[in-house]
């Protein structure tokens, strides 16, 4: 099969009756497969019926006249009227719900319900719950604000400033109910050689995470310009004492350099077995 020319860019849509989020998700992990082109991506979410389906047409077929391409269209809309509407369009459609749904059908012997919104709804209040209890707890308990509740978490991260402590522990909150705190290792900390004396009660939850200097003067520099905190010798000397205390201390530990939040929460949930309080 000949290969497609290379086009530069290429405008994407994700479409949705509701958030967008999955149809985000899927699409992206798609067009990360192909190099050397430029997606213009944009989400055209509650498409809920056929008038929002026709405004969303349009902007579709005025896409295709500016860019001289046919929009590529990742779908997850499940309602029958507004999808019809929607292959009317001037763009290359990928119904996610069409590809999966009907040999789902086939294969379990059932109907779908064909339910817009089910895979981002509350869910049973008891989920919701798990959900919205972790995320306080991963903000109350965010950078050593406090330590008076690390006896109820779930994880305690620990890394230097700037390694991705929070982002990570919110992401735990949000995806699965994890109660995840976290613990900045500052400089006075690495001066000594045991770890920070509130930390050693809890060392069977903790995980520590590390990160290339190189990339942390990076993130630190466009915290704190022409700060010392943003030295490259400063990162260098911050990152060789915490893995080195780590190492010393049996803690295990992640590089979070070159690896996207979901895939440094997954790798930590598979290193320490950590159990999901909410389920899908």
């Amino acid at each position: 099969m000949l290969a497609m020319p290379v086009t530069t860019q290429r405008t994407v849509f994700f479409l949705s009756d509701r958030t967008g989020i999955t149809a985000e998700a899927l699409g992206h992990s798609l067009l990360t497969q192909f190099e050397g082109v430029e997606f213009k991506q944009l989400t055209l979410p509650f498409i809920d019926s056929p008038t929002k389906a026709q405004d969303a047409v349009d902007t579709i077929n005025q896409a295709h006249r500016d860019d001289g391409s046919r929009p590529l269209l990742f779908s997850t809309l499940v309602d029958a009227e507004v999808r019809s509407l929607i292959s009317t369009s001037e763009g290359m459609m990928f119904d996610f719900f069409d590809t999966f749904i009907n040999p789902l059908e086939a294969e379990l012997g059932v109907r779908s319900s064909h339910a817009v919104g089910r895979s981002h709804g509350m869910g049973t209040y008891a989920s919701y719950k798990v959900r919205i209890d972790a995320v306080n707890f991963a903000l109350a308990n965010d950078d050593g604000i406090t330590t008076v509740n690390f006896p109820h978490a779930d994880i305690i991260l620990i890394g230097v400033s700037r390694c991705g402590k929070t982002p990570t522990c919110l992401y735990l909150a949000l995806q699965v109910g994890t109660l995840a705190a976290n613990y900045p290792i500052t400089e006075e900390d690495l001066e000594f050689t045991d770890l920070p004396k509130v930390l050693r009660p809890h060392r069977a939850r903790l995980f520590g995470l590390t990160i290339d200097p190189i990339r942390l003067q990076q993130i630190r520099t466009e915290r704190r310009p022409n700060s010392r905190y943003a030295t490259i010798e400063q990162c260098r000397r911050e990152v060789a004492a915490v893995e080195e205390l780590y190492r010393r201390e049996k803690i295990p530990f992640l590089d979070t350099s070159t690896v996207s939040i979901e895939e440094i929460a997954t790798t930590i949930m598979h290193m320490t077995n950590l159990k999901r309080r909410m389920q899908r």
